[in-house]
């Protein structure tokens, strides 16, 4: 983790923004059309993430950077069309950003906290999200009941855990594609006989970059066999 950031103005997305954030013109180069969706989630994270138990309050300072920004880095390896899972959605990291930026995208959020759904609910609401649907419980849950093109996650467990819960929801030749930390080459090895068992490729890892002087995001992929 890096040192606090200051914290954001009262309007968040406005031209000053908190020190090391990106600016406002620089947000919208990159987001494109989507920009004022993100916008506004970012705007309803700032505004109420902390007082609901989404995040940190050393986090307030830093949502573009170490969020958001860091949860669209994952939107590249994704489909632009078919079936997304985020599982473990919490404050919709990354599935509200990757909705907002993959409109043509059906995106499902499974989440087992009753009242991070009503969250979600909320969110997908306010912003303007129908190509999203929330669910709520566990992921093993609806194994066999979705087919999915991509299931991605962010901060959720460990890979070998990820692959057990993840995998029954992919469809064959669909991915598994999950934010991870830096040291996830550590996490493959123990990983092995779960992949193993849906014939899962090899994993790839690839460092995916957003915006000039923002962090990269550690992504890891692996294709469903059987």
């Amino acid at each position: 983790m890096v040192d606090d950031a200051q914290a954001v103005e009262a309007e968040p997305g406005s031209e000053q923004v908190a020190s090391g954030e990106p600016a406002r013109a620089q947000l919208e180069a990159y987001f494109g059309a989507s920009f004022e969706k993100v916008s506004a989630f970012h705007a309803m994270l700032a505004e109420h993430g902390e007082e609901r138990g989404l995040i940190g309050p050393r986090e307030l300072g830093r949502l573009w950077n170490r969020h958001i920004l860091n949860s669209a880095a994952v939107v590249r390896y994704l489909p632009a069309r078919g079936t997304i899972v985020d599982v473990g959605s919490g404050a919709g990291l990354p599935g509200i950003v990757i909705a907002a930026m993959l409109p043509d995208a059906e995106v499902v959020l499974i989440e087992p906290m009753e009242r991070r759904c009503a969250w979600l609910d909320e969110v997908v609401e306010t912003v303007g999200l129908p190509n999203v649907t929330v669910r709520r419980g566990r992921a093993d849950e609806y194994a066999g009941a979705i087919e999915a093109d991509a299931v991605t996650s962010r901060a959720v467990a460990s890979l070998s855990k990820l692959v057990r819960w993840s995998f029954p929801l992919v469809a064959v030749g669909g991915e598994l594609v999950v934010l991870k930390g830096r040291n996830v080459r550590d996490e493959i090895e123990p990983a092995r006989k779960a992949l193993r068992s849906f014939g899962a490729s090899e994993p790839e890892i690839v460092e995916a970059t957003t915006i000039d002087g923002t962090e990269s995001t550690t992504v890891l992929r692996s294709r469903r066999g059987r």
